[in-house]
């Protein structure tokens, strides 16, 4: 990526998550046995279930919050880096500590990106930004977590009326 490339992109990030509310609110609500209900502000509803019965894990739900961020994050970078993005999709892996606290010690992610003009080094610096400034579940977790991201790219054509499109 180029001096210019880079600067026009740092231009236009000028503003990204500004109408980010500093305050964020939610409530947990105790439904039955270890089944939690999380709720956002704004409404939407998770289901914590310390058996996996009924809901998924709170440490699934962080796993998953990790990539949701960096996903919007990349997807983001990339589109105003005029890559065209057909498909998008991240799998990763958490190592827990063996004993309590059970804390994420690591966390390797693969992105699989499929489109057209998809450039290694744009990519590259999409994660970056991401990592570096804009992922706020990234920059809210431990210091001492190491995080890896790969990524795999596919030529592929955008069908018209795909979210990339």
């Amino acid at each position: 990526m180029s001096d210019t490339e880079r600067e026009v992109l740092e231009e236009s990030l000028k503003g990204y998550k500004e109408k980010v509310s500093p305050i964020d609110k939610a409530t947990l609500t105790w439904d039955r046995d270890l089944i939690f209900v999380g709720r956002t502000g704004q409404g939407y509803e998770i289901e914590f279930d310390a058996q996996v019965q009924w809901g998924c894990k709170p440490t699934d739900a962080l796993l998953l919050s990790l990539a949701g961020c960096m996903g919007i994050d990349v997807v983001s970078f990339l589109k105003k880096m005029r890559a065209e993005i057909a498909g998008f999709r991240i799998t990763m892996t958490g190592e827990r500590n063996p004993t309590p606290p059970q804390y994420y010690k690591a966390v390797e992610m693969t992105l699989h990106i499929a489109g057209k003009n998809l450039d290694p080094k744009k990519v590259e610096r999409a994660v970056s930004l991401s990592h570096e400034k804009y992922c706020s579940v990234y920059n809210s977790l431990r210091k001492d977590i190491d995080v890896k991201v790969n990524y795999v790219l596919e030529e592929k054509e955008p069908e018209e009326g795909a979210p990339g499109k």
